[in-house]
């Protein structure tokens, strides 16, 4: 499958600034089953736009605009090959289990069994726990894909509930939150019982049939867990999924610190707004890289951020 992809970011200030530095994730990652044939950056006010690629191996593209501004608008434009992932086994063997714990034997995995900036066994995680019986049973994959499950039943989808930075307390307690807040809990309740677990940014293709509860104009969260043999398998407990031929990774890391579409700072005397617009339309043929993307209607999401970060749906 093929799928061309529109991300328009627009920071406004309420006053002109003199200065602002911004770093964005939003290049999909060519690795696996997925494929990335090509991808634009561009602002305005023009910059001359920088890459590195992080410890985690995302691609990271930032800029400086050194002079006054009153706003700033950045398109990300990709076209994507996603295959079909290997179908999973019905289940693993309770074996697993202790070759997970060898993994941690060995050190490997440390940063995705351990806690991190949004990922904390607070006591309301551990009476959640309790609730949901999660413990070692069955096999991981069983244990997985049941906890996908319970955790979309358990919390209801409402954007504007919780805030970028919001601690996993929050949607915890109210029983509510977006994409977001669900995959911190489930990466911090995968977490305690021995599974590297981590969290993915980047886009989900919505169609009408698959009655998606995130929002179809906004970047998208899941989580992906590693089990021996099978790798990096992807969760979303937000639509009650296992990630396939819809999922589109961006970035990855320990949790939602490590990867937002856009981090900045600016100088000035002023507060900033965020519109942020998505769209992701499947392509039935191949497209050359030379072709233009086709031109979209984006829908915008309005937020107060005073980092200059947005929560993913």
């Amino acid at each position: 499958m093929f799928y061309s992809i529109l991300h328009k970011t627009r920071f406004r200030y309420s006053a002109p600034v003199t200065e602002s530095q911004t770093e964005v994730r939003m290049c999909p990652r060519s690795e696996g089953n997925q494929r990335l044939l090509e991808f634009q950056l561009t602002t305005a006010p023009f910059a001359h736009i920088q890459h590195y690629r992080d410890w985690l191996g995302n691609e990271v593209y930032h800029f400086d605009i050194a002079a006054a501004h009153r706003q700033v608008l950045i398109i990300a434009e990709a076209i994507v090959q996603i295959t079909a992932p290997p179908q999973l086994p019905d289940q693993l063997d309770y074996t697993v289990w202790r070759a997970l714990d060898l993994l941690a034997e060995q050190g490997e995995y440390w940063d995705f069994r351990m806690p991190s900036h949004f990922i904390q066994a607070t006591p309301a995680l551990l009476d959640l726990a309790r609730e949901l019986g999660v413990e070692r049973r069955t096999d991981p994959l069983s244990l997985l894909r049941e906890l996908t499950s319970q955790i979309a039943d358990s919390f209801v989808y409402a954007p504007q509930t919780t805030r970028v930075d919001s601690p996993i307390d929050e949607a915890l307690l109210a029983r509510r939150g977006v994409c977001q807040d669900f995959s911190h809990i489930m990466i911090a309740l995968v977490r305690r019982i021995g599974i590297p677990c981590r969290y993915v940014s980047g886009y989900l293709f919505h169609r009408t049939e698959d009655h998606d509860r995130s929002e179809e104009d906004a970047t998208h969260a899941w989580v992906e867990a590693f089990l021996p043999e099978l790798g990096w398998v992807g969760f979303d407990p937000t639509n009650n999924l296992i990630a396939g031929e819809r999922h589109i990774r961006v970035a990855v890391g320990r949790d939602y610190a490590d990867v937002p579409p856009t981090r900045g700072i600016y100088r000035g005397q002023a507060t900033s707004q965020l519109e942020v617009g998505v769209k992701v339309l499947p392509s039935a043929v191949h497209i050359d890289e030379s072709e233009v993307l086709p031109q979209v209607t984006t829908a915008s999401v309005r937020a107060e951020l005073m980092d200059q970060q947005q929560q993913q749906q």
